[in-house]
């Protein structure tokens, strides 16, 4: 339940605010803690669970989980216990959905719900591989690993996606100039330029009257192209979130040129990092495979990953499984699978590839990013190039004829 209260600090000052805990008494207790002592409180309703995941799951990062989970793990390596761990990790969180969170975990843990149960009733923000990796560690009796192994991971997966949304800046950022300059020619050029050849007489270029021509049917149609815009993105933005749509987004995707090559390296990474990690923490192959598919959002890889799992179960080996894959996991992933196996040392091996992938994918985007920029220049040269042909070229036999 949701308490607003009236609270007097250490201070002296007096502050008001809002509360979530099961009881008005869990309420005062939990203030307490921080130094507040309440002097009046109202309870003003019951939080719905699926709204205030719905909420926390826009805000709440990689970057943010993978601090708290080390800086849980640190707590909990200094023999600080549970309780107080995560009511000092909610009084420093900096976003307020994830401090209230994470006052709830503390809540139930002091109710006597494992710490992993109560990740769970937060499905939105701990999935499955966090919540069976702290539930390995009560099992194993060391939490505090399970929460490094953790941390490793998603900040493994906060580099690469940092490394994505680096490489979209110059290209998002070029293409924003290109429409800039496309519209104050359209608007504020072509206007005049038109004005300038009807007082001249003058007879423009073919490709000016197409350009005019243009600038015509956008300033009669204009909310139709829009519409009909609009209702395009829709239709495929809901198309692609079916499940006929979504498969074939996924196999696109993975088929684009060069960007579909990095689309599968870091899915490689992704996937070898999450088996080894859940291995490296004690589970066993067969789970840690289930897990990695339910967090898997490529419906291609996950139909496989199902389907390795499933074998897997009845004896078959990975490496031959996936040598039957060979279009989505390549030879060398295959072998070092293969040598994994043999050894023993499937978790060490597949750290391996994700060190191996996660260069590749680094190379990978610093070429792209390097044949990109050149090739978007010459674009935007070529389309302002052209546009100002087309305006400049009647100016001057607009002029000539003064």
């Amino acid at each position: 339940m949701k308490f607003s209260y009236k609270a007097r600090t250490k201070e002296g000052k007096i502050e008001t605010g809002t509360v979530e805990a099961s009881s008005k008494e869990a309420a005062v207790l939990l203030l307490q803690k921080y130094d507040i002592f309440v002097t009046s409180m109202t309870a003003i309703g019951e939080k719905k669970p699926f709204l205030i995941n719905a909420r926390i799951e826009r805000k709440i990062s990689r970057k943010d989980l993978a601090v708290f989970s080390r800086q849980l793990a640190v707590m909990l390596d200094s023999r600080v216990p549970v309780i107080q761990s995560l009511n000092g990790l909610a009084l420093q969180a900096n976003k307020e959905n994830f401090k209230k969170v994470i006052l709830e975990i503390s809540r139930f843990v002091e109710e006597g719900v494992p710490l992993s149960e109560a990740l769970g009733h937060f499905p939105q923000i701990f999935d499955n591989f966090f919540v069976n990796l702290v539930k390995s560690g009560e099992i194993s009796g060391n939490i505090s690993e399970a929460l490094y192994y953790i941390a490793d991971h998603l900040e493994r997966e906060q580099e690469i996606v940092s490394q994505l949304q680096q490489a979209m800046v110059y290209p998002i950022f070029t293409l924003s100039v290109l429409f800039v300059v496309l519209n104050i020619i359209i608007i504020f050029l072509l206007p005049k330029i038109e004005e300038l050849i009807r007082e001249s007489s003058a007879n423009p270029p073919p490709f000016t009257q197409i350009m005019l021509g243009f600038y015509h049917f956008l300033g009669n149609f204009w909310w139709m192209m829009m519409l009909a815009f609009l209702i395009g993105v829709v239709a495929v933005v809901f198309y692609f979130k079916t499940k006929n749509g979504k498969k074939v987004y996924d196999r696109l995707s993975l088929k684009i040129p060069f960007l579909g090559d990095i689309l599968r390296k870091i899915f490689l990474s992704r996937f070898c990092g999450n088996v080894s990690t859940l291995m490296t923490a004690g589970i066993s192959i067969n789970r840690a495979l289930k897990i990695t598919s339910d967090t898997v959002n490529n419906s291609v890889y996950k139909e496989i990953i199902n389907e390795i799992e499933r074998k897997v179960s009845e004896g078959e080996k990975i490496s031959s499984l996936l040598m039957q894959r060979s279009d989505y996991f390549p030879p060398f992933v295959v072998q070092m699978i293969k040598v994994g196996e043999e050894t023993g040392k499937l978790d060490k091996t597949l750290m391996e590839v994700v060190n191996f992938y996660q260069k590749e994918v680094k190379r990978a985007i610093d070429l792209f990013l390097t044949l990109l920029e050149p090739m978007l220049i010459i674009f935007l040269g070529l389309i302002v190039g052209v546009i100002a042909i087309s305006v400049f070229a009647p100016l001057y036999g607009a002029l000539g004829t003064v």
